[in-house]
């Protein structure tokens, strides 16, 4: 039993209270690892589709399928799950994700053919949609009190870098290593076993009477909710979740078939090209984050799709002229412009969320980026077997252009209307 008589009556002791700060920031820091390491092993099959099509002799058609299928199942677990931490609690939300992302690192470790890399990309889909809600709640909650606006940004970053990390390592595993494709998944097993530990022995986060320390353990029917969004919100929401589709729609082209396109501007056959390129992108889209993390959150978002627009430029550019240090360049600024308008438009949805609905509402964000990673890739990889790569990316690019201008306009009219309403309050 604890000794009471150091304890002021009803006010614990200074020593008492730094345990529990202690054990606050080092689950936020877990739940951190997990979103990152989550995103890492998405993005490690991207470099190894090259090689997948090689030896299997997979159409880009196919690709962009395997890709898409993730993208779906991802989906289909927001949309059964997404709100279930709310309800469960986050920790056994993140440990049962964990646990699907481990058995999908060994599928893919398997995998000789077509059908268990569906399998596993099926599998690893559903883990990271189960998740996801309990992510970014926790996140919000467990963010350190001295840094508040860190959860927002590490959600925001988490992806990027994540991407960005398993991008650049799966190409120098493929290049350079033994097993290029069972290696990357046989490490990532080691990782996702340990973060599983972590998460076992962290706080739980979810409020009393949601998920939290009264309300999870009481509650043993688990009943799966629809995702909704607060009617107050929806026009807010409508106008930000417009960037969200133009930021992903983006990162599912390249995550898809960039390192193609890497590879024929380059001209190269190292499969470290296509990675890079990923991780040029990712990488660029953390250091906007970082960079802009005290920034106001919808000026931004603005700043992010004015980036986004001058990237799709410079990439647009690079394709009528063939050239590799423009595409280079282009990517760089269209993954700062991903980085800042992701940050500034979740941290600006992030608000509008009550702790009772806020695992909800962040896998809403979700389901629409995860829309928008899917279906416009899918449409690329057909388009890409009938008109060829350069032109698909060409019409890809400029219809995402359409997109973002259109998101913009509206982002810049909701700034000025808080800032009116502000003012008037």
């Amino acid at each position: 039993m604890p000794d009471l008589s150091r304890t002021t009556r009803g006010v614990p002791s200074q020593p008492a209270a730094q345990p529990a700060a202690a054990s606050r920031s080092s689950g936020f820091w877990v739940v951190g690892a997990v979103l990152v390491l989550l995103m890492l092993s998405s993005s490690v099959p991207s470099a190894l589709y090259v090689l997948y099509q090689q030896r299997w002799g997979l159409s880009s058609g196919t690709i962009t399928v395997v890709f898409a299928l993730y993208a779906v199942t991802v989906l289909i677990g927001l949309l059964l799950f997404g709100s279930l931490s709310d309800t469960l609690g986050r920790r056994p939300v993140l440990g049962a994700g964990l646990v699907l992302a481990i058995v999908s690192m060994g599928l893919f470790a398997g995998a000789q053919g077509l059908g268990l890399l569906l399998a596993a990309r099926a599998v690893q889909g559903l883990a990271v949609g189960l998740a996801t809600g309990a992510m970014g709640a926790a996140l919000l909650e467990l963010t350190p009190r001295s840094r508040p606006a860190l959860g927002a940004q590490v959600n925001s970053a988490g992806p990027t870098v994540g991407i960005g990390l398993g991008g650049l390592g799966a190409g120098l595993l493929v290049q350079y290593a033994p097993a290029p494709t069972a290696l990357s998944y046989l490490l990532l097993i080691a990782a996702f076993a340990i973060t599983l530990v972590g998460v076992v022995r962290m706080r739980e986060s979810a409020p009393v009477g949601l998920g939290g320390p009264s309300g999870g353990r009481m509650r043993m029917r688990i009943t799966p909710r629809r995702i909704h969004v607060p009617a107050a919100v929806r026009g807010r929401f409508a106008i930000l979740v417009l960037t969200i589709v133009a930021v992903w729609s983006v990162g599912g082209f390249y995550l898809s078939l960039g390192p193609h396109l890497a590879l024929a501007l380059l001209q190269s056959t190292n499969y470290l090209v296509g990675g890079a390129t990923v991780a040029l992108l990712a990488g660029a889209a953390t250091a906007a984050q970082l960079l802009l993390g005290r920034t106001e959150a919808l000026r931004t978002a603005v700043l992010g799709l004015c980036g986004l627009l001058a990237g799709l430029g410079l990439v647009l550019l690079a394709l009528g002229l063939g050239s590799a240090p423009v595409f280079l360049v282009g990517t760089a600024v269209l993954g700062s412009g991903w980085g800042a308008a992701f940050l500034g438009s979740f941290r600006a949805l992030s608000a509008l969320a009550d702790p009772a609905h806020r695992g909800e509402l962040t896998a809403g964000v979700y389901v629409f980026a995860y829309l928008a990673m899917s279906v416009p890739a899918v449409l690329a990889g057909m388009l890409t077997n009938i008109h060829g790569l350069q032109r698909t990316s060409v019409g890809f690019m400029t219809a995402v252009a359409g997109v973002c201008a259109l998101a913009l306009l509206a982002t810049l009219r909701l700034a000025a209307r808080t800032r009116t309403e502000g003012s008037t309050a």
